[in-house]
């Protein structure tokens, strides 16, 4: 793991009044690799701890303990169809005629036992009464008066059986699992009133730079351009299990910065600055950090775009250094961030890498002499076209863009039709 030692301030210094050094100063200029950073990511991030909410509020969560049944499904055996509950040895090889006996509806008590050559209404859902073993569907009966009269056996008996579906005791959903509409479906026929799910990562955006303005407000000032990546990276966020707390703005002086941070410090398990990273004089971030804890796992990562990304925490709180190229940034936070919170959240690591082989439509160039990760698109066909010009600080591009297609250093170039490796974006 890559690592930056500092100099510890005077005895009798202010935390914040200690000098930090500057960015140029700090000695995390070599770059790693790629996979080693993506490595020292995973290997810091946990889940956070389990809390039980309610059923209702546990959509998109993830399971931390199982779903166990509290009660069979169906409760009794049931009709599976409208029709009429009828006794196998009644039924005679043509038309059958049978004394209607009652009826019996979904949520009602169960019915008497049904006696020989009689037949009971019944509806999709209703208990079947003792002795019946079969229901004749309703469009196969004719009702006259008080008897109906019904064909020979059917292949189905439209019967649903006690536990045939869910058997209280049994596990239904596994740790892990995210509760999605599917899965509440079967949480909620578990008779489940909460579940116990891993907490989602809370995550502050934290945008650096005297030129950023709240959208909606840059127009009056020409000095001034909006902040297009903070709502971005909480809605990244938000999609990959984080709890969204907000967006703080600090200018390109360390005491802001330091002051913004200290105050996300305080609710925060992820923090992000965006234009918190670059190889200038201007990169603030770190240093402006240091006093308040800051141990850096790693400054400055051999890939392209984002290669003055960096990561750190300052105790428990995972801080994270982005590009404040908009390209750059959502690049990089998808590929860093997504997985973070995955994993935090219970999703895994992983499960937010999900890189599947998809075809090219034009020739691929060479790969350079970084890890690369295009935007790119699918046309019609579900191909791969790589958008022509990649720049890092485009934001048009990133409306075209729905995939990542890596190309790691000095990667052969290939005919249109080579597989590619892609990532969702």
């Amino acid at each position: 793991m890559a690592s930056c030692k500092r100099a510890l301030p005077p005895k009798h210094a202010s935390r914040l009044e200690w000098r930090v050094a500057t960015a140029a100063e700090l000695p995390c200029a070599a770059k790693i690799g790629f996979d080693a950073a993506l490595e020292i990511v995973r290997a810091s991030a946990s889940p956070l701890g389990m809390e039980t909410v309610p059923l209702a509020k546990a959509g998109r969560r993830i399971l931390a303990l199982p779903v166990i049944a509290q009660v069979d499904a169906p409760r009794r055996d049931c009709a599976a169809m409208d029709g009429f509950a009828v006794r196998s040895q009644d039924l005679q090889a043509d038309v059958t005629r049978l004394r209607l006996s009652g009826e019996s509806a979904a949520g009602g008590p169960v019915p008497a036992p049904l006696r020989p050559g009689t037949a009971l209404r019944i509806s999709t859902g209703a208990p079947m009464p003792p002795g019946a073993d079969r229901v004749v569907m309703r469009e196969y009966a004719r009702v006259d008066r008080n008897f109906v009269h019904v064909p020979p056996l059917s292949d189905k008996p439209h019967v649903r059986a006690r536990a045939s579906d869910i058997a209280r005791g049994t596990t239904l959903l596994a740790p892990g699992t995210r509760i999605d509409a599917r899965a509440m479906v079967v949480a909620s026929a578990a008779d489940l009133g909460a579940v116990t799910v891993w907490r989602r990562p809370r995550l502050r955006i934290l945008a650096n730079g005297d030129e950023l303005a709240e959208p909606g407000s840059a127009g009056t000032d020409a000095d001034k351009v909006p902040d297009s990546l903070s709502e971005a990276l909480l809605l990244m966020g938000r999609q990959w299990g984080a709890k969204p707390l907000g967006v703080s703005r600090a200018k390109d002086n360390s005491q802001d910065l330091r002051t913004a941070a200290a105050r996300a410090l305080d609710d925060a398990d992820v923090l992000v600055i965006a234009g918190g990273a670059s190889d200038s004089h201007r990169d603030l971030a770190r240093s402006a950090l240091l006093p308040l804890g800051l141990q850096i796992h790693f400054a400055g990562v051999s890939m392209k775009p984002g290669k003055p990304i960096w990561y750190g925490k300052i105790a428990m709180t995972h801080v994270l250094g982005l590009p404040g190229n908009p390209t750059a940034a959502l690049t990089t936070a998808r590929l860093f961030m997504a997985p973070l919170l995955a994993a935090l959240s219970g999703a895994g690591f992983h499960s937010a890498l999900d890189w599947h082989e998809r075809r090219s439509v034009t020739d691929v160039a060479k790969g350079g002499d970084r890890d690369q990760f295009l935007c790119a698109y699918r046309d019609e066909n579900d191909r791969v076209q790589i958008i022509e010009r990649q720049e890092a600080s485009a934001q048009m591009m990133l409306a075209a863009a729905d995939l990542l297609v890596e190309r790691r250093r000095g990667a052969r170039g290939g005919a249109a039709g080579t597989l590619l490796r892609c990532l969702r974006f």
